[in-house]
């Protein structure tokens, strides 16, 4: 190739580019109107009154869940939505809700007790009235250690737990330090951490003393296995973390209808528990009272996703996705996890059929059950209608999607987008993050972050983002706890959520090329395993 040609060449490849970077600049005319949309007519806090308030927690298979997910489907259809539908995505388990709960200490002095009972746990048929006993449950070694020796009794299973005084702020936001540690790639030679995402300093780790996940998850089953094989009356525990009243806790048992139920489990604040250890550790008696009205259907009941979508014009059969998970733990209301990003998921679908504004491909939402059990809802639709990842065989619907962003860490404001791993996108969308750098979102990251809907995705080599959010509360206060309420949740940081997260969509939608993807995964039987599913805080 002689100097004319390579010069020909280079200014071809040249245009080429730069006509791509033009075609990837925010389209501000458009921002402005998604702005103005998301902050002078949002509707976010209305969504999440409904989901929260209204419908209470929404544990997968549970009344609240299917109560909310019907919520959903008809403001979607109100707001102009089409195919606005409840999809089944076959048979999750025993569904479980609980009625009633209270507890009290009767003795030596009266005071009511904070706490809840466990998912998947049996009620108590009537009060219980009874005194307590302490027999730690942390290990196998314990198991052992207490055969036999627990029947018909009211069993306390955790150590005290200390809760010292707070001296630093429960609730932050990313700092310009933090966010430029983020952008950094990570060390290739590193471990991977449990959860992807970040996590506040001090934060206990939920593996606790186990090596990993799955012996955690044994060690769980063999303890309500021995709860129930021993006969014991109520197990009591104080949480995986948390205090001033605050309880983080999900479940005892398990929705697998061939695994039997443990018998009944709560789960008090701290320092409600320390109390009566150490009144029983001074020899002084205790009499506790406490009722759980539990409402179990024990066959293999199937669950939902809610979908709803915006037709494309152009390209109508190529499709922009958004998603967060629609369930919930039973502690809370399921306020910041994941309440929060349902409602922004809704609104994107609001403020862009409000624009009237034609775009070519579909937009299609969809909020997940079954997330907190091991991403089961979203896993379930990515089989079905892109590949099982255990095969590796793309259907024609895979070539057909463009993107999947999903909004699942809380209430905080947006600050960027993890790339996972896809750094073909990072120069689209710095040009898509520029019209938000007023609103703090600026950051970009090559890592992958875990534990939540996007990874059914990329696991079957779709581009697929979890944009990073500033934790505010999530890991200190609100996440899996009773605390997980509407009144913990930051009204402006959704707002600009659901502005940033529609301004994405839209563009998305517009462009004309579908987002780069990364080489397709191999097959990988293990994702099916359950290997996906995050530490959840369980007892």
């Amino acid at each position: 190739m002689d100097l004319y040609q390579s010069l020909r060449l280079g200014l071809v490849l040249l245009t080429t580019f730069s006509a791509l970077l033009a075609e990837d600049k925010a389209d501000l005319a458009i921002v402005h109107r998604i702005r103005q949309e998301a902050f002078q007519n949002s509707k976010l806090m209305e969504h999440l009154f409904y989901l929260t308030d209204v419908n209470g927690h929404r544990l997968t298979g549970s009344e609240g869940y299917k109560k909310a997910a019907d919520w959903v489907r008809k403001r979607a259809q109100e707001y102009g939505l089409e195919n606005a539908k409840l999809e089944s995505w076959g048979p999750f388990g025993r569904t479980w809700d609980y009625t009633k709960f209270a507890a009290h200490l009767i003795e030596p002095a009266y005071s009511p007790l904070i706490g809840f009972p466990l998912a998947w746990t049996q009620g108590t048929n009537g009060t219980l009235l009874g005194e307590p006993v302490q027999a730690i449950l942390r290990s196998f070694e314990d198991l052992d250690k207490h055969k036999g020796k627990l029947k018909g009794k009211i069993v306390l299973i955790d150590p005290v737990r200390e809760t010292p005084l707070l001296f630093n702020p429960l609730s932050r936001r990313f700092t310009d330090g933090d966010l430029a540690g983020v952008e950094q790639a990570p060390d290739p030679g590193a471990i991977s951490p449990v959860f992807g995402r970040p996590s506040q300093p001090g934060t206990p780790s939920p593996l606790g003393n186990f090596r990993s996940m799955e012996e955690l998850r044994r060690f769980r089953t063999k303890r309500a296995e021995f709860l129930r094989e021993e006969g014991v009356l109520m197990a009591i525990s104080n949480g995986t973390a948390g205090d001033g009243g605050t309880v983080f806790a999900t479940s005892g048992g398990s929705h697998d209808p061939k695994t039997p139920l443990p018998p009944p489990m709560i789960v008090l604040t701290p320092e409600h528990y320390n109390r009566i250890v150490r009144l029983l550790e001074r020899k002084i008696p205790v009499k506790l009272e406490v009722e759980v009205q539990a409402r179990i259907s024990e066959g293999n009941q199937d669950s939902w996703n809610v979908t709803a979508e915006i037709p494309g014009t152009r390209k109508k059969d190529e499709v922009v996705m958004i998603g967060a998970h629609l369930d919930s733990w039973h502690g809370g209301t399921g306020a910041t996890d994941n309440a929060a990003g349902s409602a922004v998921v809704l609104e994107v679908m609001r403020i862009l059929k409000s624009l009237h504004v034609a775009m070519d491909r579909t937009v299609r939402m969809a909020l997940w059950s079954g997330e907190e059990q091991g991403l089961l809802g979203s896993r379930a639709y990515v089989k079905s209608h892109f590949a099982d990842p255990a095969k590796m065989i793309p259907t024609s619907e895979h070539a057909k999607l463009s993107a999947y962003y999903n909004l699942d860490n809380g209430t905080g404001k947006i600050r960027g987008v993890y790339l996972q791993g896809n750094d073909m996108v990072r120069p689209i969308f710095a040009a898509w993050l520029e019209p938000f750098r007023d609103l703090g979102a600026t950051t970009l990251s090559i890592r992958s972050t875990g534990g939540t809907d996007h990874l059914s995705f990329d696991a079957v080599g779709l581009p697929a983002f979890q944009f990073i959010q500033d934790p505010i509360e999530y890991n200190t206060r609100t996440h899996h706890s009773n605390m997980d309420v509407y009144d913990h949740v930051s009204r402006g940081d959704l707002m600009q959520a659901a502005a940033v997260m529609a301004s994405f969509v839209y563009h998305t939608a517009m462009r004309s090329e579908l987002l780069p993807r990364k080489p397709l995964p191999k097959p990988q039987p293990e994702r099916q395993s359950g290997a996906t599913e995050r530490p959840s805080g369980g007892q």
